[in-house]
């Protein structure tokens, strides 16, 4: 005598077809792929810790750190690197369609605005920028012993020319001293903030506007972005006193897509006192403060 047959009813074709679903995009856990991009001078062993963090709290999470124009080579113009970093970032969100965070440090926040201002399909919820210099640097750090004599007043005489465009540190330097020639000088920043017409301007904004959520990261005592605002884009008007990102023209002319980023509600900021530069991504603290609720 046979026994029952199992009865495969709505919802449990449903339930199969989920399952399936989640085994395709490879994530059974719950939590969006991270892709983390690194700073000027670092590499994907810097941050290990960063890595660490996230499967500690949010374990089986797939963490990709990229690994492209590591240490010295990280000096290279920033359009050369953005191709390179948009070839990888766009494989890995095509394969995972269901969306990814990028967690991007230092000039690495750069990096990534450019490529998400670039592709036109990608698949990023969450944008984080720790510690980056997103409206620019100008100050004296120690990233800029590289150049012998540099003095801040006079950088920008290197910067805004062919030779110091070679020169990734030279494509975001924004001195408040010399707005026309860093506008007519700088292949790079300029371009990715709209603050000159291009004929992408349209279509970088909207490519950009594709992400969910835009989160800021930095604080005073960072020592090595200046003004340290500019990691949440603000940045000093031309007697040095810093004007905050809801008052640059950038944001009240929209022309990235910030202003509309914001009016949805999703830019969110979060200040760290006490954090030194190079401590951002192996800093606990930091990390559940500011990264691990956008992290699911």
């Amino acid at each position: 005598m046979r026994g029952p047959r199992a009865s495969w009813g709505p919802p449990a074709v449903l339930l199969l077809l989920l399952l399936l679903l989640l085994l395709a995009s490879g994530s059974t856990n719950g939590y969006k792929p991270v892709i983390i991009v690194h700073g000027i001078l670092d590499g994907p062993e810097q941050l290990k810790n960063l890595s660490g963090f996230i499967n500690q709290v949010h374990p089986g999470t797939e963490v990709k750190i990229i690994s492209l124009f590591n240490k010295l080579n990280s000096m290279k113009p920033l359009w050369i690197q953005v191709l390179e970093f948009k070839k990888t970032i766009e494989k890995i969100t095509s394969a995972h369609p269901e969306g990814v965070h990028v967690l991007c440090f230092s000039q690495g926040g750069l990096i990534c605005r450019a490529v998400l201002s670039m592709s036109p399909n990608h698949s990023v919820h969450t944008f984080i920028s720790l510690s980056s210099p997103l409206a620019g640097q100008y100050g004296d750090t120690d990233y800029l012993q590289w150049l012998p004599g540099y003095v801040k007043k006079t950088a920008y005489l290197f910067c805004y020319n062919k030779m110091g465009q070679h020169f990734s540190l030279c494509d975001y330097w924004n001195d408040p001293h010399h707005r026309a020639r860093y506008l007519k000088g700088n292949t790079f920043l300029p371009l990715i903030n709209g603050e000159i017409p291009h004929q992408h301007l349209k279509d970088w904004r909207e490519n950009f506007l594709r992400i969910k959520k835009m989160v800021l990261i930095g604080g005073p005592d960072d020592g090595v972005i200046t003004p340290w605002q500019s990691s949440h884009f603000g940045f000093y008007d031309s007697n040095e006193d810093v004007v905050e990102m809801r008052n640059q023209e950038f944001y009240k002319n929209d022309t990235f897509g910030l202003k509309t980023l914001d009016a949805r509600g999703d830019v969110s900021v979060c200040v760290q006192s006490r954090v030194k530069h190079t401590h951002w991504h192996s800093d606990f603290t930091v990390f559940k403060n500011c990264i691990e609720r956008w992290l699911i």
